[in-house]
């Protein structure tokens, strides 16, 4: 995309976002305005979808190496975004959901240093709450065991049991000062996460559905 920056200077934009802040929809965004200063525009979009035409700010950088303005991937927070969770998860631990998506909250605000530690939490609490319900009368044993310990004793399934072990490996490494998990990083332990969901609602569901419709 060209524009005319605030100097009056042709310049190219190299990169646009693709996702308006608000609408969260695929977009091609329209430029109407720009401040230049020094090696930095911010450029004064709008969404053109017709539900939306929210505006927001794009941010660019000018990269001396290859002699352009490139998009940094940044734009002015517009909507945050929730996940959702089904109600066989939100059934086991209501907790989960309400600490997950403030970790969620924190990495959309770039406060990427602090989100793992919540994502972390979010898994404790996952996993505890389930095991709760799977051994009725061992709860008070189960809250004081640590997260690695709960997993290896009350966890019966194999498959949850392999990706919640790896989530609190990388999990742990959010919290700590030297990481030992070196080449994984926060996504990694999301879609470890979501694997630990994804294998206890199938858990959930089959229990479910052998109970309404017993042999």
């Amino acid at each position: 995309m060209y524009i005319q920056d605030s100097q009056g200077e042709m310049i190219e934009l190299n990169g646009l976002p693709d996702e308006c802040p608000f609408c969260h929809n695929k977009i091609t965004p329209i430029s109407l305005s720009n401040r230049r200063h020094f090696r930095k525009i911010w450029v004064f979009m709008q969404c053109p979808s017709e539900n939306c035409h929210e505006t927001f700010i794009a941010y660019y950088e000018y990269v001396t190496a290859s002699e352009c303005w490139l998009f940094t991937r940044k734009t002015s927070i517009g909507n945050v975004i929730t996940k959702k969770f089904n109600e066989q998860i939100n059934g086991i631990s209501p907790s989960f959901s309400t600490i997950y998506n403030e970790a969620y909250f924190a990495e959309q605000h770039d406060l990427l240093e602090i989100c793992g530690v919540g994502y972390r939490k979010a898994l404790e609490f996952l996993i505890k709450d389930y095991a709760k319900i799977n051994h009725p009368g061992k709860e008070l044993i189960i809250e004081g065991k640590l997260l690695a310990q709960c997993i290896g004793e009350f966890v019966a399934d194999e498959k949850i049991k392999a990706v919640a072990k790896r989530a609190v490996w990388l999990g742990n490494d959010e919290t700590h000062y030297v990481k030992k998990w070196q080449g994984k990083n926060l996504e990694d332990l999301k879609k470890l996460i979501d694997l630990t969901v994804h294998w206890i609602e199938m858990e959930e569901l089959t229990k479910s559905f052998q109970l309404d419709m017993p042999d």
